[in-house]
């Protein structure tokens, strides 16, 4: 077995009104003491510094963040872009080999019983100068 170690029980601080008073006369003190030193010209000069270098540090997180989403904006964009020109060369390969002459050749004796012509059934028409035209 072990050993058990009995604590007195601790008493709790009664709040004391003297070192209440101290206490409250030291935070005017020191309240004063910082409202006073703020009326000061150098200290002015510190705060509107500061001030500004808080702006300036929150501009910069905002630009970052607006940065960050235009990256993402753009990468999706490009990855779409890419898939639009991939669509469009299958659609160019996709044309090429639906008019290829053979194709079309084949088709059209299929679809509506036209033939190539023999020579025989080919007919030349002369072609007329511009001043017999009229």
């Amino acid at each position: 077995m072990g050993a058990v170690a009995i604590e007195q029980p601790v008493k709790a601080a009664r709040l004391n009104k003297q070192r209440m008073r101290v206490g409250v006369a030291t935070a005017v003190r020191i309240s004063r003491q910082v409202f006073d030193a703020t009326r000061q010209r150098n200290v002015m000069i510190s705060m509107a510094l500061v001030t500004l270098l808080v702006a300036s540090s929150i501009g910069v997180v905002v630009s970052a963040h607006e940065n960050r989403e235009l990256f993402n904006t753009l990468s999706q964009l490009q990855a779409e872009r890419d898939r639009y020109q991939q669509e469009w060369s299958q659609l160019l390969l996709e044309q090429s080999a639906l008019s290829a002459h053979g194709r079309v050749e084949k088709l059209a004796a299929a679809r509506f019983g036209m033939v190539v012509p023999g020579r025989q059934d080919i007919v030349l028409v002369p072609l007329m100068s511009p001043a017999l035209a009229h």
